[in-house]
This record gives C-alpha cells, structure tokens and sequence, in this order.
C-alpha cells in the first residue's frame, strides 16, 4: 500500500504497556484507532508490577509469572537486608507474552493492529497529518489520522521529530538476560525474592537485580555512566550467584528514562506517552505500571481533543501524571542522586533499609502507587533516622 487510503482518529506508535493501554481504552470508546508496533522488540525489564496494576488495569493474574514476598538488598560490603512484605506480593511479568496479550486486548477491542517501523510524520497542503511507517516487506506505507500518539520508547522518533527539547531525555543504559533458574535449594536465590544490589563494582550509579520468573529470572543492571560495561557486570554478578553455568535464553538492552520530559505535546497533533514521554520512577526503575497509567492519561486527553478539536486539551495528559505522581517522582530523584553516589552510602543506604518504618512505608508506597499518610511520628521517626544516617552520626 502506498496511498493515503486508511483513515483513524489516533495512530498509536509503540505496542508496549503504555501504547496498548491507550489503544485499548480509545477503541473501548469507539474511536477509530491504529496501533503500529515494531516486531520482535522485548524490552529488558525486571517485570515487577503492584497488585494495584492488576485491579487498575484488570489485568488477570495469570500473566503473572512469579509472585515477590520480599526483596533484599545487597550493600557494597554483601550485608544483605530482607524486606519482608506484609499483606501483599509484587507479581512478575515476562515482557514478550505480557505486552503481546495488551496488544492483542487493543485489537480485541476494536483498534487495527499494525506491525511496521516508524519513519515520520507529515502534513500535506490540506493540513491532514499522515503518519509514514515502512511494513515488514519493505513497502512504504502511509496512514492519516487526527492525533499521534508516540509510545515508541526512551529514543522515541515521534518525540525527537515532533517534541521541542525531546533528544535531551535524561535515561540509564540498561541490560539483562533472561537464565534458567537453578534446581537446587539454595539461600542466593529464590523464586519468591527480589535480589537488588547496590554495588558500585555492579552499577556505579545505579543497581543490579536478580528477578525472579518463574522457571526462568531476570539478571540485569543499569547505569548512565559512559564506557560502563554493563555486560561486564552480568557477567561478574552470575559468577557471584548460582547462575554461572546456567542457560541464557535471551539478551535485551535498552534505555530506560529517568526523568519526565518538561513537554509532551506539540500543540497541534502529537501527543507522547511511556519511555517517550520519560515516565519511568528514579531510583527503582520501575516503569510498567507508571507507562499504562501515562497511556491512560494519554487517550483521555486524546478524547478532550477529539471532541473539542481544541489542541490544549493535549497538555491534560502531562498535568493529570504529575498530579497523581509529580511528587513520588521527586523523592525518588533525590533519592537517587544522594544514595547511589559512593558506595558509603550505598552501604548507609542498606541499613536504613532494616527499619521495619521504612519498610512498611515502602512497601504501601508501592501497592498503592502514592505517598502514605502515616502517622506523624512514624514519618517523624524515620527523618530522624535518615538525617543520621547523612549525617555518620550511625554506623552502617
């Protein structure tokens, strides 16, 4: 096909959580709508998503691969902090069969399910906006639509062709393989624990997690210094684990952002959302729950603006993200810019990690996807043992 024969009210680049999430929910209401997805492209992830996910997204729980009672974390000096989690479990998710079941719910609810790599975005005389993408046979293919929604990734196309300031994304090179678990019972992994080290010789900026998946586990590691060899430190953490002999099924490397973009629309007719739009969490990493709620937040501003032909409803998206996480996104920046700088405090880090106030705090944090109110003095206690912690006035 090479005319501008196809029609829709929104294309969607990028078949991902966040992607298929926006389809989804504008074909549920009826709206034209094409989801173009490269093939083939598993982006590397530890899989962790919240019971809250689950319910938000009505996602069924045989999806999940494994299910987390706990994580520990790992300092530079191997003291190891379990963090038992009360009343709750955190589900994995393997992402090959997980983004293909959201993009075959988009197509189940209406929208046309396109595989194809992105080239551009253009209008003609008539201002119509086309967006172009080449098939899997090669063929130059062309598609009109009234709104864009870019979903393609930390190195989006929409974004750096469309979005002023987008090439400037802010991100971590991240890595993993995806093992076979070991047989044997053994105290350095278990299928119902996250591993998580701070480890300067593992991520100097970053951390390094073994994942469990079931019959399988993610290794992997991130970091944004140049020259790092990411490769590098999977290799010397399998030959710390039980994992030095076992199979590796697959490699996948990416980038993950680390920082929302300060804009998401043009004002016209494109609209980011995902890794394009940056929203993954600082310090943890964790971007599958945050990349569905931003898709959602997405088609509902792309709804406002089909409605009213008013480009400004685009903005919405950014403003109703930042509202419900702006302020988690903020500590956990901070959060990481402080203690993953020197190994000294990746090793103060961890044993702040042992408080069971910090734990409890952390864990509803993560269920619940906002900040706990608490008790005042529970907060109270827990800044009282962070300051001294900063402060050296306690020892690690």
């Amino acid at each position: 096909m090479s005319a501008a024969s196809d029609s829709y009210d929104v294309v969607v680049v990028g078949g991902g959580p966040s992607g298929a999430t926006a389809a989804a929910d504008l074909a549920r209401l009826g709206h034209k709508v094409c989801l173009l997805d490269r093939a083939g492209r598993i982006k590397p992830c530890g899989g962790a998503v919240p019971p809250k996910l689950l319910e938000e997204f009505e996602i069924p729980e045989s999806l999940l691969v494994a299910r987390v009672n706990s994580a520990r974390m790992i300092s530079p000096s191997n003291a190891a902090v379990d963090m038992p989690i009360e009343n709750g479990f955190v589900g994995m998710v393997d992402r090959e069969s997980f983004d293909e079941w959201l993009r075959q719910r988009a197509r189940s609810t209406g929208a046309d399910l396109r595989v194809g790599e992105f080239q551009s975005v253009t209008r003609g005389a008539d201002g119509i906006t086309t967006v172009n993408y080449r098939g899997p046979d090669s063929t130059e293919n062309h598609v009109r639509t009234r709104l864009v929604i870019g979903a393609d990734g930390a190195r989006s196309r929409v974004a750096k062709q469309c979005i002023p300031g987008a090439e400037k994304i802010r991100y971590v090179a991240a890595y993993h393989e995806i093992v076979r678990v070991p047989q044997r019972a053994s105290d350095a992994y278990s299928g119902t624990r996250c591993d998580v080290f701070y480890q300067g010789k593992l991520s100097p900026d970053f951390y390094a997690w073994i994942f469990p998946h079931g019959d399988t586990a993610s290794i992997g590691v991130g970091s944004a210094k140049k020259g790092f060899s990411l490769r590098g430190a999977i290799t010397n953490l399998r030959l710390l684990s039980d994992f030095k002999e076992m199979e590796t099924i697959r490699c996948e490397g990416a980038p993950i952002p680390m920082k929302p973009l300060a804009r998401w629309d043009n004002g016209r007719d494109v609209l980011l959302a995902g890794d394009a739009a940056g929203v993954v969490a600082p310090a943890s990493g964790e971007g599958i729950y945050y990349a569905m709620a931003g898709g959602r937040f997405a088609a509902q501003a792309a709804v406002r603006f089909l409605q009213t032909g008013d480009a400004r409803a685009l903005r919405g998206a950014r403003r109703q993200f930042m509202k419900a996480h702006g302020t988690v996104f903020w500590v956990l920046g901070i959060m990481q810019r402080f203690w993953y700088s020197t190994d000294k405090r990746r090793e103060r880090f961890v044993s702040i990690c042992a408080d069971e106030d910090v734990q409890r705090l952390t864990w509803q944090a993560y269920m619940h996807k906002k900040l706990v109110r608490a008790k005042p003095f529970t907060h109270l206690r827990i800044f009282a043992k962070d300051m001294a912690h900063l402060l050296g006035l306690v020892r690690a």
